[in-house]
């Protein structure tokens, strides 16, 4: 899935989702595009990846990526937006995007956020094949699936969140800086902050509470960043 992807457009503007069709195209990925988000709800199972607008009519991106994670999906998402504000692109990580763009934007920017999400998939199912599950303690990891379960019960989680998990789990105790998280969870050039961990350990910790009300083992060293509590 490193090359060509199929990749699920959605944009109300048919200006820029056509001109965005086009340079997919031409990219070599298949481009299904839609023009609102509940159109893209439906069409999720045809896609590797998602790229949608915030800006939508009847479900906008930020519900769009809500509705995603919630279902179980780990659908790697990119997120288009005219907003510009810390407080817009933390809503969107934290709902779950895995890349948020600001317009404008180059073709050739936006391409690289593809090819990385892809590459980054592309490598953890490759890796999946020699690597076995992780187990430690009540947490169950499979790289294989990309699966989480907790004391037996599944936890969805994206590709980013699984390799924060694999990174703190896979050593114990160890505290973990957030800019080390980030270069151990992402391996593409984009520019991003490395508050970005303190999202996804945010999502982790809601998905675990959800099934067990006394998870505490993602624990937090104050201006250090963060470990693994047995």
């Amino acid at each position: 899935m490193g090359g060509m992807a199929r990749i699920l457009l959605a944009d109300d503007d048919p200006d820029l989702r056509d001109g965005l069709a086009m340079t997919f195209d031409d990219a070599g990925h298949e481009v299904v595009a839609v023009g609102d988000g509940l159109a893209a709800w439906k069409r999720l199972a045809e896609a590797d990846l998602l790229v949608a607008d915030v800006n939508m009519p009847g479900l906008d991106g930020y519900a769009l990526v809500r509705r995603i994670r919630e279902s179980g999906s780990s659908l790697p998402v990119l997120l288009l937006t005219s907003r510009d504000g810390d407080i817009d692109e933390a809503l969107g990580l934290d709902l779950g995007a895995d890349v948020y763009v600001t317009k404008p934007f180059s073709s050739r920017v936006l391409l690289a956020r593809i090819a990385a999400l892809l590459r980054r998939q592309a490598v953890q199912a490759g890796a999946a094949a020699v690597q076995p599950c992780v187990e430690v303690g009540a947490l169950c990891l499979d790289p294989e699936r990309l699966s989480v379960t907790w004391t037996g019960v599944a936890i969805a989680v994206t590709v980013s969140e699984f390799r924060l998990l694999e990174a703190l789990a896979g050593r114990p105790g160890v505290v973990f800086s957030r800019e080390r998280l980030l270069v151990l969870v992402r391996d593409d050039d984009s520019v991003v902050v490395e508050r970005i961990i303190d999202s996804w350990v945010r999502r982790l910790r809601r998905k675990f509470e959800a099934i067990d009300g006394e998870f505490a083992c993602i624990g937090t060293v104050v201006g250090a960043g963060y470990r693994w509590v047995r």
